[in-house]
């Protein structure tokens, strides 16, 4: 399997590309990656450096993989966060060019655009063109309950709601929705959940919750989840095996007592992970 995959780089730390890739290649995929911005470290730190990368930079790196004759041979485009406004139509571009190479390639969307706790973090006109440009033309989406919310008009909080939610998102275009925090009110203290929205169902997985902030697991669930599910079809088995490894990833991340993600240490639960944790359908 071959991911072209459009996101933002940072050179300490992982996000973004700088943290999907790896878990990727470790179980066996070829990552082509296209940065989006380049920065010395995640915009959480309050400081940072390094360029956002202007849009036809980004379409003349990604011209030059096409010309070099792979674009057939690319299952997965994958895209987070975008960086600029103009990097939504190289996007929708690209994904168009890669569609029409190999019809059977699969376009799959992190929205990243904020959370519950922070708001929105990126730049004023990012959201409208997520919702409006980009997601419908998206095969897989994998916004947290923040962002479906924004995505739909809607405030999900129940299993109830938050499948509604989920299938107003699927009527812009996106066939499968992951929602990455299912935060319901009467879920089990001290835990947090997944929910994945397909055609054929809907299934939720339950974690514990970790005392924790770990910028870059989105990015990481979001790449193993498109992965697993475009290998397999099967929804139930990708959020299996994406719940735990990413669990996994978080936990040694918490008893590391570092910020940032326990990536590389971590490497054996993204090739082999334990699946720990039972899925359930909901629908």
């Amino acid at each position: 399997m071959k991911v072209l995959s459009i996101q933002s780089a940072v050179a300490y730390g992982h996000v973004g590309n700088s943290a999907a890739v790896f878990p990727l290649q470790r179980i066996g995929i070829e990552v082509l990656p296209v940065y989006t911005v380049n920065f010395s470290n995640h915009t959480g730190y309050g400081a940072w450096r390094g360029p956002l990368i202007a849009p036809d930079d980004v379409r003349e790196v990604i011209t030059g993989i096409e010309e070099r004759g792979v674009f057939d041979k690319i299952d997965v485009i994958l895209s987070g966060y975008q960086g600029s406004e103009g990097i939504a139509d190289v996007i929708v571009e690209t994904v168009a060019r890669v569609k029409a190479a190999n019809p059977n390639a699969v376009y799959a969307c992190d929205p990243v655009m904020g959370n519950a706790k922070s708001g929105c973090f990126v730049a004023p006109a990012i959201p409208e063109l997520l919702r409006e440009k980009v997601v419908p033309v998206a095969d897989i989406i994998t916004p947290n309950q923040f962002e479906l919310g924004f995505l739909t008009g809607t405030d999900p909080h129940t299993i109830e709601e938050t499948l509604t939610s989920a299938d107003a998102a699927r009527a812009m275009g996106p066939g499968t929705v992951l929602v990455t925090s299912v935060e319901r009110p009467d879920r089990e203290e001290g835990t947090i959940e997944m929910m994945a929205v397909t055609p054929r169902g809907a299934w939720i997985v339950t974690t514990p919750l970790l005392p924790m902030k770990a910028n870059g697991s989105g990015d990481v669930t979001a790449a193993l989840f498109t992965a697993h599910y475009t290998r397999t079809g099967d929804a139930a088995d990708a959020l299996a095996r994406t719940a735990s490894s990413v669990f996994d990833l978080l936990e040694a991340t918490h008893r590391s007592g570092e910020r940032e993600l326990q990536l590389v240490e971590s490497q054996d639960a993204y090739a082999h992970p334990r699946l720990q944790f039972p899925v359930r359908q909901v629908r």
